[in-house]
């Protein structure tokens, strides 16, 4: 039987987790699904986050930018689909091009096994009037490859933003098949199930003769060390991330108050403090903070930024505000 599946991307900070996050949570309660994760950071956030939804989690690492669409997705899905899930969503990185991901979701490796609906694409609508994101190559590739377009946020949206995004659709070729305005990213499941309206042949995939570790231990911390971080830049960001033994504990209010003062554009974490296990998740300057049931979980941050950061300072503060 072939598997149901659905590409769901976006930009940076467009709130495609929690959109997905909604989504497992309205799902039919006798399904399962599986949810594949590639992230621009190195060090598996947005997986964190889903675990906690009870679904089946693959993370791909968004370090070898070049390979994202090739051998580890390919490895990922395949570990996904042997479960025999009821619906396969894949979640691209937001600086990724979604379009090498449905070339391998067409291929003939998977044409088999994955029935691929319409691909499902988040835009903050306020953006459509900002040139940093318009005038990016990866922000209109995700929109021109999608058939279905949701303007998220809408409760931090005007009246403008509203016409603007109204505008931009009405005035698309080809037409999308679907689109509308929501909050948290909750639109019906049904549009899921909305078919592609052109079924186009996949692309080569450009072989890259890369090494590549197990995908796994990408998002380990080794037994010997209480924390790593890693770095990647890529598209014109740079990101950091940390990875803390499940020992470490942070101060909830230092955290809090650290993430209201940082200015990069994008942070998330996942992160053990003395109030318990939060997903913190800072955009546009406002920190939003969900408490998570995970225990014994390694803290996770990320920190994403189109300038390169002074991640050696940062990495003290975080120390300075943990019981290390």
């Amino acid at each position: 039987m072939r598997i149901p599946t659905n590409v769901i991307t976006g930009f940076l900070g467009v709130g495609k987790t929690t959109t997905i996050l909604n989504l497992l949570k309205n799902k039919p309660a006798d399904e399962k699904w599986a949810v594949l994760v590639n992230e621009f950071g190195e060090i598996g956030i947005d997986g964190a986050i889903l675990t906690d939804s009870g679904a089946m989690i693959k993370e791909v690492p968004g370090g070898c930018m070049c390979c994202t669409a090739g051998v580890p997705t390919s490895v990922g899905i395949t570990a996904l689909l042997r479960q025999n899930p009821d619906r396969l969503i894949i979640e691209p990185t937001g600086l990724g091009h979604p379009h090498k991901i449905i070339s391998v979701l067409t291929s003939n490796q998977f044409k088999d096994y994955i029935d691929l609906k319409a691909t499902v694409a988040l835009v903050d609508p306020r953006n459509l009037s900002d040139k940093k994101y318009t005038e990016n190559k990866n922000f209109n590739d995700q929109l021109d490859v999608a058939e279905i377009v949701i303007g998220n946020k809408l409760d931090e949206c005007d009246e403008v933003d509203v016409g603007i995004f109204e505008h931009w659709v009405a005035t698309q070729q080809p037409k999308k098949l679907a689109s509308m305005l929501v909050k948290q990213g909750e639109f019906p499941l049904a549009l899921l199930d909305t078919e592609r309206e052109q079924q186009e042949e996949a692309a080569t995939i450009e072989a890259h003769h890369h090494e590549h570790a197990e995908m796994e231990p990408q998002f380990q911390l080794p037994p010997n060390q209480t924390f790593i971080r890693k770095e990647n830049k890529g598209q014109g960001y740079f990101s950091c991330g940390w990875i803390f033994g499940a020992e470490v504990t942070f101060d909830f209010d230092q955290l809090f108050s650290m993430f209201c003062n940082l200015t990069a554009e994008r942070v998330k974490g996942v992160i053990n403090t003395n109030k318990g296990c939060h997903a913190f998740n800072v955009n546009n300057g406002v920190v939003s903070v969900n408490q998570m049931t995970l225990e014994g979980f390694e803290s996770r941050i990320e920190v994403i930024d189109s300038q390169l950061m002074p991640w050696d300072e940062l990495e003290q503060v975080l120390l300075s505000i943990s019981d290390l």
